[in-house]
């Protein structure tokens, strides 16, 4: 099956750096030992057959990109004659009893690494030997990859939520024969003759050596732009904004989801108000560590994609979105409430701004959708101008029941989004199971003191507690 990557597809696939890999991480740490028994209830061969179980239901995992001779055309997805699914699922293990701090190390440097652009673009890692029984599994998928409308994460589907994993038929799947070059530019000379105004767009964007950024892309960030034409003229001055290198640094922050209900209930706000009021103040107490000159008209712009809603009245419709908007968050704001009061008229007053990918798979199939809703996030994300913002928080909620990996029950999950371009840190939060997960990647040059921000989350969590007394 040969099918042509979207625009947006192709951008993401051509704008890739080896300082700017841009796929989707997702961090779930699992209890992988019975009490008093021997072994793992996961091992390396159970992961390899419960995904090769799943695949079916992603089966964009199992396709590559292959470009079209000539650049006749956007690039497209194929089937991976050659696909070995033992290249995709990897072990690795920490010198046991291995500490959370040694994981996270670990999942930075894989993060780091730009996916293998001649396979299927993704990679899975089972990380064994952590601390109490634990291990963890690491997935990598790129961002043109997922699209949450005809492709899903597989962090998406190989949950369940028993420890019996659900049944599924048999996979017939077997490597087709690839098609050849000549094949390839046959059909997109043949494409190119019934579309014409494809057939300019690719003469004019030959020229300019950037075919990836084709015209529906471009006409995305027009509109954003023209969406939020106040803010247009660029961000100030930030520690968030600088040219990355290839390393990064990976932090997370665990808090309870019932201390945002009790901020929600005690000032009539959103989870999502209460979220950004958190992580406004957590940069706050940040940059007044790095001593940077705050004043009370300080912001930071952020985008900031948000959860699937459905459309359609009393009788839902299979079509759903990822909002995103452009949002200031006043860091110079010292009072905590008045933090909150700015954020909840901001994000009331920015309604009729946001700006949608749609998702329409995620509302057929049963799963752990936070993997699929944070690959839609970044993709919303990558809609605004990269001048117009410091950086992307994104948010997808998930289940509060426990699930399982392979029968493992899952304790933790967090997202690992990518750096965009001149982002030196991400914010990525999942709540799961009463708990509300924070996933902090960042530039490693420029973030040696993310340690500082995970702790400043906690801080800025007990300021606004406090005012609830």
């Amino acid at each position: 099956m040969i099918t042509r990557l979207t625009p947006q597809d192709a951008s993401f696939y051509r704008l890739e750096s080896s300082s700017n890999p841009i796929h989707i991480g997702s961090l779930a740490i699992l209890q992988n030992t019975e009490p008093g028994a021997t072994g793992q209830v996961l091992d390396y061969d159970g992961l390899i057959d419960l995904v090769e179980s799943r695949l079916p239901l992603v089966p964009r995992y199992r396709r590559k990109v292959r470009e079209i001779p000539l650049a006749l055309g956007r690039p497209v997805w194929v089937e991976d004659s050659r696909f070995d699914i033992s290249y995709h699922i990897r072990r690795s293990a920490l010198p046991g009893p291995g500490s959370d701090e040694q994981l996270y190390d670990l999942v930075a440097r894989l993060a780091s690494r730009p996916l293998d652009q001649g396979r299927p673009l993704w990679e899975m890692y089972l990380i064994e030997g952590l601390a109490d029984g634990r291990s963890a599994v690491f997935t990598k998928s790129h961002s043109a990859l997922v699209d949450g409308d005809t492709a899903l994460e597989i962090g998406h589907v190989i949950l369940d939520n028993s420890p019996l994993p659900r049944d599924l038929a048999d996979d017939a799947w077997r490597a087709p024969r690839e098609p050849t070059d000549v094949e390839l530019l046959a059909g997109a000379l043949s494409q190119l003759a019934a579309q014409p105004r494809e057939a300019y767009e690719v003469a004019r964007d030959a020229g300019s050596n950037a075919f990836g950024l084709v015209r529906g892309t471009r006409m995305a960030v027009k509109a954003a732009a023209n969406a939020v034409r106040t803010a247009t003229s660029g961000v100030a001055d930030s520690p968030l904004n600088a040219r990355t290198s290839r390393s990064r640094r990976f932090d997370v922050v665990r808090t309870d989801l019932e201390d945002y209900r009790t901020i929600r209930r005690h000032f009539d706000c959103s989870i999502n108000d209460t979220v950004l009021a958190v992580v406004t103040g957590a940069l706050r107490n940040w940059l007044l560590s790095r001593n940077e000159a705050l004043v009370e008209s300080t912001n930071l712009r952020a985008v900031v994609p948000m959860s699937v809603y459905v459309d359609g009245g009393d009788q839902p419709t299979p079509a759903s979105e990822v909002s995103s908007f452009l949002i200031d968050l006043p860091v110079g704001e010292p009072n905590p409430v008045m933090r909150l009061s700015h954020i909840s008229h901001a994000t009331e007053a920015t309604g009729r701004q946001r700006r949608g990918v749609r998702a329409r798979t995620l509302v057929h199939l049963a799963g752990f959708a936070p993997a699929s809703l944070h690959a839609m996030s970044v993709r919303a994300a990558s809609t605004f101008a990269d001048n117009t913002f410091n950086l992307v928080i994104t948010n997808a909620p998930g289940p509060q029941t426990a699930m399982y990996i392979g029968g493992a029950r899952m304790l933790e999950m967090y997202p690992v989004s990518p750096l965009l371009r001149n982002q030196t840190l991400s914010f990525g939060l999942t709540s799961y199971d009463g708990q509300v997960f924070y996933g902090l990647n960042a530039d490693r040059d420029a973030m040696a003191d993310i340690d500082v921000l995970a702790a400043s989350v906690h801080e800025s969590m007990e300021e606004l507690l406090g005012a609830c007394i």
